[in-house]
């Protein structure tokens, strides 16, 4: 029986990891099988650019994976019981087996609780929401509007400076709980404060929204802003599906993980990107990011690898160096940061920034899409503990 290797989710991480094990690993005696809900691979570093109105490519997931032998299965994950190492699925789906569990379902927004922001707000950290977003920004082009973005970190700014420069006909605020640019350093935060006056946005620092209603937005000192559309960026979670299935998960619920990002409760599952609480070289967990869903995904296909092979398994990069902020299309912040997370004084800015970022979002794109690149002649085989695992065993 060939050693089950199910990666749930195929977003920047899962793809990833699927896409490389399936380089390294012999297909004679491992079955890599990707359960992901939608068909399409969601560039989500580029959603607020889908709902800005750019047109954002959506390779299809059966494409990616053609000729890797991984098997694709389009349904949504209900369950996991690690105990009994099964999955459950929706879509008629049934149960779905594995001897080595990949969890990569990432995060969602979060409405933190606000009355009326799951109902009235718009959010952009899937696919869907981002269009229904579009939908409802083409309506106001026609009439103009005014258009509240609540969340001043890096996905808030970014979604108000690209809806503000591919939509000069709207009004557009940005509602911040403190200073703007809080986490820049002097010279980052007094760029972005030019960069906002430059494409007519106001900023509301300071400012806690209580509620949000279908025309409006109601703030914790009494105030009431008017609003066509509310775009939601105040905050993401993860789902609840690994703490309901027993795995040991922080107080979010990501799943703790050794420096490997095998599972500290169940060596079985290996979580990366969001999902994942690992602790980086600088002692300090990684936040959920685009960069640290590579440096976890990494690590764990060494560990993958090394563990069903018998081969050492390296220890890689753990790090988060710099924060990349687009401003629209022609501008941007490139921020670096200190060990501790603080913003190093020294910064980037402007076009060169801006084509640096686009740079990286397209190879994130090529990568994640071009799987069976620098395929070896010469896969892996699986050491013999692995290579025949019963359904119910644990890998070693």
């Amino acid at each position: 029986m060939k050693h089950r290797i199910v990666v749930l989710g195929a977003g920047y991480a899962g793809a990833y990891v699927a896409g490389n094990l399936a380089r390294r690993l012999s297909p004679k005696d491992t079955q890599i099988t990707v359960v992901n809900a939608v068909p399409d691979f969601v560039q989500r570093m580029r959603l607020h650019q889908l709902a800005a109105g750019r047109d954002i490519e959506a390779p299809k997931l059966a494409d990616v994976f053609a000729g890797t032998a991984i098997r694709l299965r389009l349904a949504r994950v209900t369950a996991v019981d690690p105990e009994r190492q099964v999955v459950a699925l929706t879509s008629g789906g049934g149960e779905l087996g594995y001897d080595t569990l990949v969890y990569a379902l990432g995060s969602h927004g979060a409405d933190h609780g606000v009355p009326g922001a799951a109902e009235h707000a718009f959010d952009i950290a899937a696919r869907p929401s981002a269009l229904r977003l579009r939908e409802r920004l083409d309506s106001l082009d026609r009439l103009g509007g005014r258009v509240l973005v609540v969340g001043d970190g890096l996905t808030g700014i970014e979604a108000a400076t690209e809806i503000a420069e591919s939509r000069p006909g709207l009004s557009v605020a940005l509602i911040a709980r403190g200073e703007l640019g809080a986490r820049l350093s002097d010279g980052a935060r007094r760029h972005l404060r030019r960069a906002c006056d430059r494409l007519g946005i106001t900023v509301l620092e300071h400012t806690s929204v209580d509620a949000v209603e279908a025309t409006r937005v109601l703030c914790s000192d009494g105030t009431a802003l008017a609003s066509d559309a509310t775009v939601w960026t105040a905050g993401f979670a993860v789902s609840t599906i690994a703490a309901a299935g027993g795995l040991e998960v922080t107080e979010n619920g990501r799943i703790i993980v050794d420096r490997t990002m095998r599972s500290v409760s169940h060596p079985d599952v290996y979580a990366i990107g969001d999902s994942a609480h690992a602790i980086g070289d600088n002692g300090r967990p990684l936040p959920m990011s685009c960069a640290s869903a590579g440096y976890t995904g990494r690590q764990a296909i060494e560990a993958i690898v090394g563990r069903l092979t018998g081969r050492t398994i390296p220890s890689t990069k753990l790090v988060y160096t710099y924060n990349h902020i687009s401003l629209g299309r022609r501008d941007a912040i490139l921020q670096g940061v200190d060990d501790e997370g603080r913003a190093k004084p020294t910064y980037m800015s402007g076009r060169k920034t801006a084509r640096i970022k686009a740079g990286i979002l397209s190879m994130s794109l090529w990568a994640t899409s071009h799987p069976t690149y620098g395929m070896p002649t010469r896969r892996h085989r699986l050491a013999a503990a692995h290579a025949s695992s019963p359904v119910g065993s644990r890998p070693a």
